[in-house]
């Protein structure tokens, strides 16, 4: 015997208003073939689920134990059917979020917060690697959608969404000089010594900060070599150096450390992009659209006030 949902719609119906005409009626359907359905549902089980009476029904012990299970089997069925129907359209199921550590301060933490926010049934399972690792495990499968700062060497098999831009600020300790200064122009710096991060870490950075020193007339003098930018801060912290870092980076605030805007900042321009498969499930493109819809909040302050054009990859 099968026990279809819609036989056991019409048992648990019967359950409830324990009488055949009335059950009949919510199911709308005649009550003699109701009648049938239920005894081939006796049949099949091999039990007794009903006594029949003048007046309508009575659950047996085993007719009302199997109400109520067949009730959670259909809840259950329910519950199943409306899942995967979400996860279709992309508002519940778990997504692989992978990001540059230097998107780990306002970025990230923005992207999790609207999550939250706007798509409660998604899961966001992060990680954190170096940009050429996220392209490749994104195009492997293995991470869904990756937050990285272009230029992305290797677009092979990759779809890449700008998302956000952000200014390179300088990081001086707080006993510095330059510490609460409005601005400080780069041709200023060429007498400092700077803390510099590995290139995985923030290699466009890198780049655009050694063009933009050497066009102000100086190499910059590196006193120090990091990993990340948290050791960057941490000699920077110290009264060791000063350091050039993302904007947003000052987001959680330093008590050892002041935030110093560059003169001619809008050259030293950042891309942050949004990296997925081209084939990427409905739960990647609810976030790329959340990205797209609240891109001012993504970016942070100040963003829509930016003057000039962002130095591209």
């Amino acid at each position: 015997m099968e026990l279809t949902p819609r036989l056991l719609e019409q048992f648990v119906v019967l359950a409830e208003e324990r009488h055949f005409g009335h059950a009949a009626a919510r199911l709308s359907m005649s009550q003699p073939p109701l009648s049938q359905a239920i005894q081939r549902l006796e049949r099949g089980l091999g039990v007794l689920l009903l006594e029949r009476t003048s007046r309508g029904v009575r659950l047996t012990a085993a007719g009302a134990a199997f109400a109520v299970d067949a009730k959670r089997l259909l809840e259950a069925q329910e519950a199943a059917v409306a899942r995967v129907r979400r996860v279709a359209r992309g508002v519940e199921g778990a997504v692989r979020l992978g990001y540059v550590s230097s998107l780990g301060y306002w970025h990230l933490p923005r992207l999790l917060a609207l999550a939250a926010r706007e798509a409660p049934g998604l899961e966001l399972v992060v990680r954190q690697r170096s940009s050429a690792e996220l392209a490749e495990q994104v195009r492997q499968g293995a991470v869904d959608l990756a937050l990285v700062r272009l230029p992305v060497s290797d677009r092979t098999e990759l779809a890449v969404r700008e998302v956000a831009e952000e200014r390179t600020v300088l990081a001086v300790p707080v006993g510095h000089p330059l510490a609460g200064a409005g601005s400080v122009p780069l041709a200023r710096l060429r007498d400092e010594e700077f803390a510099t991060a590995d290139e995985a870490a923030v290699p466009r950075i890198r780049e655009l900060i050694g063009a933009a020193c050497r066009e102000a007339g100086f190499e910059p003098r590196i006193r120090a070599r990091a990993e990340d930018l948290t050791s960057m801060l941490g000699h920077t912290a110290a009264g060791v150096c000063v350091a050039f870092v993302p904007e947003r980076v000052s987001a959680p605030g330093h008590a050892m450390v002041s935030f110093v805007p560059v003169e001619g900042g809008e050259r030293l321009v950042t891309t942050v992009a949004a990296l997925s498969r081209p084939d990427a499930d409905p739960a990647v493109a609810t976030l790329l659209e959340l990205l797209g819809r609240h891109r001012a909040e993504f970016e942070g302050p100040g963003a829509d006030s930016r003057e000039g054009s962002p130095v591209g990859p």
